[in-house]
């Protein structure tokens, strides 16, 4: 049978150096594909805008008695009613961003524009440019503290390009309250080790947007006949003589797995996205953005 997919890294798969080496080379490239995509979207984008302090005006709205804002007296001479003038929120909010670096993102079938692990780090990349232009803080864990900066995405790609090995789950119990975590990933561990591991997001009152990043192959199961498997974690390989009759309990397990974590997240009032690599990344931006908005769990802006 012809090959469906297969894993986009070196030979040594396993090697840290040789993983790094791959990184590195996809980071210039993605992080152009990044902002190309911000560029396309942003410009629709209406922001998470609230009323608060800061120095740019946001709104009129009609005066009721006791309103501690200043009426806007030239405003209010145009008709009869009297006007306050409210400015829009400006404190600046902690994002932290971060893509799955495990052997797994690297798989790509025949029926995907590219990698899980390119996706991840286009819409991770993408994230930090829109964020950056707000004048949000963003920080990736393990890698970066959280920082302000016009270049935010250039400099968290520079950090990723010289990184060496990353860890596969990086430690998030210094994430604290009131801050958002884009995590993208896979998802293809056992659904009580992703809760266990995000668990201490949800007892620190973090905010979090999962994007599942899934490979069409993977949802559809689309083998058949005499197949090997190959684990990309372990390298285990399994053979399958007709590989057609595992694709009903297979496509049950995976959607059941998806499921689950999508109901976990929802009783938190989290957001959970998935992103296939047929389809456009812009989508699951958008997604997220609406997330962040919608929910007004934020206290920053992000402005077109």
């Amino acid at each position: 049978m012809a090959r469906i997919g297969e894993a986009q890294a070196p030979a040594a798969t396993r090697d840290a150096l040789a993983r790094g080496r791959l990184r590195a080379s996809l980071v210039p490239d993605l992080l152009v594909e990044a902002r190309r995509i911000v560029n396309t979207v942003i410009a629709g984008w209406h922001g998470r805008r609230k009323r608060g302090i800061g120095e740019n005006f946001w709104q009129f709205r009609p005066y009721v008695e006791g309103d501690s804002s200043r009426i806007d007296w030239r405003r209010s001479a145009r008709d009869d009613h009297t006007y306050v003038r409210d400015r829009e929120w400006e404190a600046a909010h902690t994002v932290w961003l971060w893509a799955d670096p495990s052997p797994s993102m690297l798989y790509k079938s025949t029926g995907a524009t590219v990698s899980k692990e390119s996706r991840a780090l286009v819409l991770t990349l993408a994230m930090a440019e829109l964020l950056s232009r707000s004048g949000e803080r963003i920080a990736w864990p393990g890698l970066t503290d959280p920082f302000t900066a016009r270049n935010g995405a250039e400099r968290i790609a520079a950090q990723l390009a010289h990184a060496g090995e990353l860890p596969a789950k990086p430690d998030l119990s210094g994430i604290r309250r009131f801050c958002d975590i884009v995590i993208v990933s896979d998802f293809l561990d056992p659904v009580e080790d992703t809760i266990a591991w995000l668990d201490v997001l949800a007892r620190h009152g973090v905010h979090a947007h999962l994007i599942e990043v899934a490979d069409p192959a993977e949802e559809r199961f689309p083998y058949a006949g005499r197949t090997e498997f190959t684990d990309p974690e372990t390298g285990d390989k399994l053979t399958a003589g007709r590989a057609e009759t595992l694709g009903d309990e297979y496509r049950l397990l995976y959607t059941a797995r998806r499921q689950e974590l999508a109901a976990w997240c929802k009783r938190l009032g989290w957001s959970f996205t998935v992103n296939h690599t047929d389809r456009l990344a812009s989508e699951a931006l958008v997604r997220v953005h609406m997330a962040m908005t919608v929910d007004g769990s934020s206290a920053g802006r992000i402005r077109a």
